[in-house]
């Protein structure tokens, strides 16, 4: 009777864990971020990047424990929204919502500019020098971000038409994606110049702790997208299923990015990583093989951004949906299609506020220092929504540690400590970036400038929280619940 009564009306039941892996994985979008991440990683912390890899999945693995256990007791496609917001208070919940849905929009705007340019560097390997006298430089901002909206307006066409079909979809792409990374950074592990050093998982090798501090964060943004698994648990056959999804892929996507940062390390040197920047995955296909091989890793970078933005749209569709029948958020976010079983008016109003902040981005010409400057921000973004639901979870269980202490390590205790550590790391680093300069200016480099984006979220998800409670008069600001969050097994739950 319960799934009956809290399933949100026209969304469907019909995925498992498979489909959460598909949604978890293409959210995460490993191929992008080694392909275009390694030479921002290796710009902050060297030839450390696998070591800080290494380090940022242990935090990111305690928060993975909290979502699981926040799940099994209150399944919501609002997740953290919900669960800090019962927890923690609404506000912060609201907080939580609202920082979560504006990262994922500034992703998914910096990664329509990521798939311009591959299109670019296509028409380049085509011999297409320029198009109605317009140069194609695959390192504009500009020229990348009006191919990538085409892109984007193509993928908008294939979330809004169902998530089963987006889900397969996207497996396809999975598989066709990692089968090349995997076989061209097999291929470089054997033949690369470069010799392995057990330095290279040392994260003590960092002496510079802002480096360290900036790669951890770096790193946690490289393992982002997991808990997009989590959004869908409202459609999925069985809740655990979300939860599932979530850890395999999250595991599958360190395998990944130590195997392929390893790789790349072994066949290029720290200047040449650096240099390359967005193009590293490229240029490491064509040092391996001729053409036409060479532009295999430039395909899978293309389906693996495509993957993403697809995938990113699905859990903010979801989050906002979530948000809209609390009436924190207007009611125009809460309509279903019918037809499609699916948000679609909600994720076609959310690719054009993106393709809005791509268009904003044009301001940053180099796309190298376009995607170091979102990656950065974002990154403290996500520590603070990852701890603050981590958090959650410590508060909610805390009773276990009197009445199972074993259970309570993996409920209470590593969450906590993750939490803490993600949202000390990001305070760190958000203190350092105010030091470094004293005065703005529109560079990555400026750390006035790299605190700007995070900290209009922050603002603005305030304001909006406040309009909530006072315009709207939401009753999630009375309670903190979210409308689907009538659970017997919560109310039974020790929480205190």
């Amino acid at each position: 009777m319960r799934s009956i009564r809290t399933q949100p009306p026209g969304l469907r039941r019909s995925l498992g864990v498979v489909d959460g892996i598909a949604v978890a994985a293409s959210s995460t979008a490993a191929t992008t971020s080694i392909g275009i991440g390694m030479g921002s990683l290796a710009a902050t912390v060297g030839l450390q990047a696998p070591a800080v890899l290494l380090v940022a999945f242990v935090p990111i693995l305690g928060i993975a424990a909290a979502y699981a256990r926040l799940n099994r007791h209150e399944p919501n496609m609002g997740n953290g929204y919900v669960w800090v917001g019962r927890t923690l208070g609404p506000w912060l919940g609201f907080l939580t919502g609202w920082v979560t849905l504006v990262g994922t929009l500034v992703f998914m705007a910096y990664t329509s500019a990521v798939t311009g340019s591959v299109v670019l560097q296509f028409a380049l390997q085509a011999h297409l020098r320029s198009v109605l006298g317009i140069r194609l430089d695959p390192d504009s901002t500009a020229l990348s971000t009006v191919v990538g909206l085409v892109v984007l307006a193509l993928v908008t066409v294939t979330a809004v038409t169902g998530i089963r079909k987006a889900t397969r979809l996207q497996a396809w792409l999975l598989g066709f994606e990692y089968a090349v990374l995997l076989g061209f950074c097999g291929w470089s592990l054997v033949t690369g110049g470069h010799a392995f050093r057990w330095e290279w998982l040392d994260p003590f090798a960092v002496h510079d702790g802002g480096a360290l501090a900036q790669g951890l964060v770096l790193g946690v943004f490289f393992f982002w997208g997991w808990d997009a698994a989590f959004t869908v648990t409202e459609e999925t056959k069985d809740v655990r299923d979300a939860g599932r999804g979530g850890f395999i892929a999250l595991f599958a996507m360190l395998a990944l990015f130590l195997y392929g940062s390893v790789a790349f390390q072994r066949e290029m040197s720290l200047p040449e990583l650096v240099q390359e920047g967005p193009q590293a995955l490229t240029y490491l296909g064509a040092r391996l093989a001729s053409e036409p091989w060479a532009s295999l890793p430039l395909l899978a970078l293309l389906f693996s951004a495509v993957a993403s933005l697809q995938a990113s749209v699905i859990p903010t569709a979801r989050g906002l949906l979530a948000m809209g029948r609390d009436r924190t958020l207007g009611p125009l976010w809460t309509r279903v299609s019918p037809r499609y079983g699916s948000p679609a008016l909600g994720t076609v109003v959310i690719m054009a506020v993106a393709a809005g902040l791509a268009l904003l981005a044009v301001a940053i010409p180099k796309l190298s220092q376009m995607i170091l400057a979102a990656v950065n921000s974002i990154g403290l973004t996500v520590a603070l929504y990852y701890g603050l639901t981590a958090l959650a979870c410590t508060v909610r269980f805390r009773g276990m540690l009197r009445t199972s202490p074993v259970e309570a390590l993996r409920a209470v205790v590593a969450p906590g400590l993750s939490g803490v550590a993600l949202l000390g790391v990001g305070a760190y680093l958000a203190r350092s970036y105010a030091l470094r300069s004293d005065h703005f200016a529109l560079s990555p480099d400026n750390g006035w400038f790299l605190l700007v984006v995070p900290g209009a979220i922050v603002v603005s998800g305030l304001a909006m929280a406040a309009f909530a409670k006072y315009r709207r008069r939401s009753p999630y600001f009375a309670t903190g619940r979210g409308t689907d969050a009538q659970s017997p097994e919560l109310d039974s739950a020790p929480v205190t």
